[in-house]
């Protein structure tokens, strides 16, 4: 999924949680999905800016790619 999708949902998800309408089940089911896609738009995130980092350092644009561990393949 893109990032502006997962943020989308993000929003979407909060958006429900504020309502008050989820029963107990269904807002820590929303909360555990919410901090998945959280996680999955900081990597986005930190991709992106190692991208524009190599970018700026070296003229040349690279892939960079972040692990399920977090760790960062370049």
């Amino acid at each position: 999924m893109k990032f502006e999708d997962n943020l989308k949902n993000l929003e979407g998800l909060v958006g429900r949680m504020e309502s008050g309408g989820l029963s107990l089940d269904e807002m820590i089911a929303a909360f555990e999905k919410g901090r998945k896609l959280v996680e999955t738009c900081r990597k986005d995130l930190e991709s992106i800016r190692l991208k524009i980092e190599k970018v700026t350092s070296s003229g040349a644009v690279e892939s960079v790619k972040i692990k399920e561990d977090g760790d960062i393949e370049i």
